[in-house]
């Protein structure tokens, strides 16, 4: 594998680590502490055309690949992680899932104006009783003449509330199959549709820019070719999505990890002790040096995933693998980096202090630890 980025994506790198510097790093500290969701930074990276960057052409899209959404996804969450998961979501777990398995007219309706960052949509999947364990759904969608008719409820659901969702893709129990187990389907949901309810912004310990809500559905109906994808494959699509977004988090992770280690060094420069800088002491040089090589292996490790995907051969484990070793860099740079800090890491006005109480839920989102260590002995034929 061939680890040199193309000149193409190094502009894009470029541009977008240009944008996350003098756009957002400015503004976000303040939005942070206000748990304001950045919509003039979400309209500016819309007009850059970073929501359409691995969609077609013909859909709104720039044209690009996964890897340059990865790519982005990284300069961003060196500098903010919130901003980096309001456009992951929006677009693996938003307008992915339509265009991987919409029909033509749903890709026509919803698509230019996801793509374009106009709108977004959420992924409704996990339910306060399964979390983990996706498969125990306990939303029902039941076909009514030539509607939908969908109870329920779901949480931790990104991107859900804002005021410019459009939608969200719903996994929801449409009946029974011939093994006596759950036929699982995915339904495209309207925001505004009657008896969907849009739960208040959850407080959260991190990502407090980025907009996480509870969903619930009483009676709510809905067309019945708003069905995403064939009926009873729901699950399976949804599985698909993840694998896919285990990438684009683990690229999250490695940018979270090396803006950790881009503020430690700019402090240890600066910052004297003892009559000397404290980067010239041998216990800080040592801890980030154990930083870098944290961020560089799992950079490679997303690298290499995302490099499988795009040649069409199975990522599965390669995905579990980046997610677990991003995640694993963002936990532990993010504390050492405290830790150099000292009292002003334990400050919310300091990067390192937002860094640390974003990296916990890299540990959990998409799948936990747990899962991917599960996934990958599975791989392994365990």
């Amino acid at each position: 594998m061939d680890t040199r980025i193309s000149p193409e994506h190094e502009a894009l790198r470029k541009t977008v680590e240009d944008f996350a510097r003098q756009e957002v790093a400015p503004v976000i500290g303040d939005l942070y502490e206000r748990e304001e969701f950045p919509y003039e930074i979400v309209a500016k990276m819309g007009r850059m055309g970073l929501f359409g960057l691995p969609f077609p052409e013909e859909h709104g899209g720039m044209g690009g690949d996964y890897f340059a959404l990865c790519l982005t996804l990284e300069e961003l969450a060196r500098v903010d992680s919130s901003v980096a998961v309001t456009l992951e979501a929006g677009i693996s777990l938003g307008a992915m899932p339509i265009y991987r398995f919409g029909t033509e007219e749903q890709k026509r309706q919803w698509l230019p104006k996801l793509t374009s960052g106009e709108a977004l949509a959420g992924f409704g999947l996990t339910e306060a009783g399964g979390g983990s364990d996706a498969g125990a759904t306990r939303t029902t969608a039941k076909l009514d003449g030539d509607s939908w008719v969908i109870n329920g409820s779901k949480c931790f659901i990104t991107n859900s509330g804002t005021d410019i969702t459009a939608a969200v893709t719903v996994t929801a129990v449409t009946g029974q199959k011939a093994d006596g187990g759950k036929e699982i389907s995915s339904i495209i949901v309207p925001s505004g549709t009657p008896g969907f309810t849009v739960s208040k912004k959850y407080s959260k310990v991190g990502w407090n820019c980025s907009d996480t809500r509870e969903l619930s559905f009483s009676d709510v109906r809905v067309p019945a070719e708003n069905l995403l994808g064939e009926r009873g494959r729901g699950y399976a699509q949804f599985l698909r999505i993840l694998d896919e977004g285990r990438i684009a988090i683990a690229a999250l992770g490695v940018g979270l990890a090396q803006g950790c280690v881009d503020e430690c060094l700019r402090y240890v420069r600066e910052r004297e002790a003892f009559g000397h800088k404290i980067g010239t002491y041998q216990a800080i040089q040592f801890k980030i040096a154990d930083m870098e090589a944290r961020v560089h292996t799992a950079r490679l490790a997303y690298y290499h995933a995302a490099d499988k995907m795009l040649r069409g051969e199975p990522f599965k484990r390669e995905a579990s693998i980046a997610k677990l070793a991003s995640s694993n860099a963002a936990m532990d740079n993010s504390r050492d980096a405290t830790q150099i800090f000292g009292g002003y890491g334990f400050m919310n006005e300091y990067p390192v202090g937002r860094f640390y109480r974003d990296a916990k839920i890299l540990e959990i989102g998409e799948g936990t630890s747990e899962v991917q260590r599960m996934l990958i002995a599975r791989e392994l034929g365990l």
